[in-house]
């Protein structure tokens, strides 16, 4: 006699909108069992019976086999009476209660709506917005947690009735898809001049005749809109780079494959499964000798930022124009003005999930920019969250987090909020967060800094515990979060500028740190910051070098500005080590001013001699607060400078001799507080050649190195940090 088991089975994670119903469906009646599927506001729960191997046979392949797009987090199976099902049937489901169901991030076309895009038999032959339950929009047009579309900014375009026949069909790929649509019935594509007219009834011909000929183009994507002319076009990406204001920031390349882009940059297996995956983020890549780029899509980079389509739209593109695209990195919450013509279009989207950048550093692959394809899928915690919290980050490449239970929703990047509609973005998305995961927090973290429209957003939200978090105890513990480490550790954090509880502005800093607490073990030893350093680097060599040292007389440039410099008595101390690599920056002559955040430490990375050992020194002096000393490594610098050493073999020591400085610090402080183990933090950290050199020091000295790779070590990251602190806090 067959033994007859049933379980139910209750299944939480990314399971809603991505094909787990059908597939539960189908792998029952494959091992002829009975039951039933249903979603619910927290996963899907099912019913299942029959023979006792079957039942066994389905529970593991339920982890095992379930769709690529699906993130199971728990599995709860609890033994139950035989309810005589006949046949196994997807019931309607239950969407009553608190929502806990994560929302997916957005993903790239599946081969398959590619086949049908290229398909002149298929109804949705070169239809843009094709989409199914494997791939699509999500996070960007979801208005709920519940992926239907009438819960989604789909709920403006009701299906024809071929939709709708593929949306209640459970046995069709777009079965309960979010996204489902077509010509008929979903969203339109537009070619708008700058007057908002109509330029084509065939926008993306249209549009790649413009691009051929040097205009500009604006595409949106999904979630945000980006910049595109040929890569390279010279004088179209000339015209592109004069319409950013000024602003350096190296330009994307967008591919129409990997065999595009292995024309462009140096591809190995694991840089080509990055490039074609689900996420398509942008990969920062070594550039190929001679590569068909323009100068001005990414000057003084060894690296390029490629990416491969991640929309339909982006396919149709580049097979009609033939050649990359050079594209800006997308996803400020605002529309572009600086371009002719808009390849726009009147769908759904809610929520801005602008492009990832990753890079492979020291051997591991870190998220630089998490965004589309990566949020807002959450990040695991180590521990349990006692109250929701909101963290609402910094100022400069802000983001917020939301925590409950064990685990942390990170924003994606947001921008800077010193820029009104990234602000309004940011508060709007902060009480979108809320809305979609069902969280409202008891808890609110803050940067320790007044000034910061972040921390002011959080001082003004009522009922709520406010927790401020120093800066750099932030990275650290993001670090932390990161790597599901409670710590203690010394931690690295050598980032921008920061607000100290003594009032000071920190940035190169070594502290003692858990999740919840911290102390200052060391620091770079503080120099004056003038008026007018933060984008003219100069001003910190001058700082750096002072009193006539034969450095001075090196950058002549600038003979006339340096008294005046100088003579300012009244300029607060840093310690910032973003400030010494904009001073090293600047002596070397690599750029006069900076435009973006982080640009000295990045360009100075691309400008150094990878191959070169020797080292500065810099002088580490044990006490109450150990000191490293910074002047050493830019005095050293102006001598070789003066004697006519090649600035790449400069830049190189001086990488060497910042690494050098770190190992030899922790050293010291490991033999006064016991602890082996050092977490890396802070902007300065996106440099690879400073991250790879310190990691191959510290863990030559026997240390384990923590560094991060979920989630950014600049700004970016801070709010998970911000986050992990006040959970920590709270058990305390």
């Amino acid at each position: 006699m067959t033994v007859v088991k049933h379980v139910d089975v209750h299944v939480e994670g990314v399971v809603r909108g991505v094909g787990f119903r059908p597939f539960v469906r189908s792998l029952a009646t494959r091992l002829g069992l009975a039951g039933r599927v249903r979603g619910d506001v927290t996963g899907v729960h099912i019913e299942i019976e029959g023979a006792l191997a079957g039942v066994e046979e389905f529970l593991t392949a339920l982890e095992r086999d379930a769709p690529a797009l699906s993130a199971i987090e728990r599995v709860t199976v609890v033994r139950g009476e035989p309810a005589g099902h006949r046949g196994f049937t997807i019931a309607p489901g239950d969407l009553t209660g608190p929502r806990r169901a994560p929302v997916l991030a957005d993903t790239a076309p599946c081969d398959d709506c590619l086949r049908e895009l290229a398909d002149p038999a298929d109804r949705r032959h070169r239809y843009p917005f094709i989409a199914c339950a494997a791939c699509g929009p999500r996070y960007t047009i979801a208005r709920t947690a519940l992926c239907d579309p009438p819960h989604t900014g789909m709920a403006g375009h009701p299906l024809c009735p071929a939709c709708a026949a593929e949306f209640d069909d459970a046995g069709s790929r777009r079965f309960h898809a979010p996204a489902t649509g077509c010509p008929s019935c979903g969203p339109r594509l537009r070619l708008l001049d700058d007057r908002g007219a109509d330029l084509s009834a065939d926008p993306v011909a249209r549009a790649v005749t413009l691009l051929r000929a040097g205009r500009v183009v604006a595409v949106t994507g999904l979630g945000g809109c980006h910049l595109a002319v040929p890569a390279a076009h010279e004088h179209a990406a000339a015209t592109l780079r004069g319409r950013r204001h000024r602003d350096d920031a190296p330009f994307a390349v967008m591919a129409a494959d990997l065999a595009q882009a292995r024309r462009l940059c140096e591809i190995d297996d694991a840089a080509a499964e990055l490039l074609a995956g689900r996420a398509r983020p942008i990969v920062l890549l070594p550039r190929l000798p001679g590569a068909p780029v323009a100068a001005a899509v990414a000057p003084g980079h060894r690296t390029l930022g490629l990416v491969l389509p991640y929309t339909a739209l982006h396919h149709l593109l580049l097979a009609e124009l033939g050649e990359p695209l050079a594209v800006t990195v997308s996803g400020e919450p605002r529309p572009h003005t600086d371009a002719d013509a808009f390849l726009t279009h009147d769908g759904p989207v809610h929520l801005h999930a602008g492009d990832s950048i990753v890079r492979r550093m020291s051997g591991e692959v870190t998220v630089l920019r998490r965004a589309r394809g990566y949020a807002p899928e959450p990040l695991p915690l180590r521990h349990r969250v006692p109250r929701p919290v909101l963290a609402c980050g910094a100022e400069l490449n802000s983001t917020f987090c939301l925590a409950t239970e064990r685990r942390a929703f990170l924003s994606p990047h947001l921008g800077h909020l010193d820029d009104p509609g990234t602000l309004r973005a940011f508060t709007e998305d902060i009480d979108h967060f809320c809305g979609l995961f069902g969280i409202r927090p008891d808890v609110v973290a803050c940067d320790l800094h007044p000034g910061y429209p972040s921390t002011r957003h959080a001082q003004h939200i009522p009922g709520v515990d406010l927790v401020g978090v120093q800066h750099h105890h932030a990275h650290i513990a993001s670090c932390l979060a990161d790597n599901g480490d409670p710590g203690p550790v010394i931690g690295v954090a050598f980032d921008d500028l920061g607000h100290g509880p003594d009032g000071a502005l920190w940035g190169g800093e070594f502290l003692r740190a858990d999740l919840a607490r911290y102390e200052r073990l060391g620091r770079l030893t503080p120099v004056p910051l003038p008026a007018g350093a933060l984008r003219q680097p100069w001003r910190m060599a001058a700082a750096y070098l002072r009193h006539d040292h034969p450095g001075l007389a090196v950058v002549r440039r600038h003979a006339a500005l340096w008294a005046d410099v100088l003579a300012q008595q009244d300029a607060p101390l840093t310690s910032s080590a973003a400030r010494l690599f904009d001073a090293v920056y600047a002596l070397l002559g690599v750029r006069d001013a900076v435009t973006y955040d982080g640009q000295s430490a990045t360009e100075l990375e691309h400008h150094a001699d990878p191959t070169e050992t020797g080292a500065y020194p810099a002088a580490v002096t044990p006490g109450d607060l150990l000191a490293v000393d910074g002047r050493d490594l830019i005095h050293a610098a102006a001598e070789d400078l003066t004697a006519g050493v090649p600035t790449p073999v400069i830049a190189g020591r001086f990488h060497n001799g910042v690494a050098d400085a770190i190992a030899r610090a922790c050293q010291t402080l490991r033999q006064a507080t016991g602890l082996s183990a050092v977490a890396l933090s802070g902007s300065v950290f996106q440099n690879a050649l400073l991250l790879e050199r310190t990691v191959e020091r510290l863990r030559a000295a026997g240390f384990r190195v923590l560094r991060h790779v979920r989630v950014p070590p600049h700004d970016g990251g801070l709010s998970l940090g911000q986050a992990a602190v006040a959970a920590a806090r709270d058990r305390a």
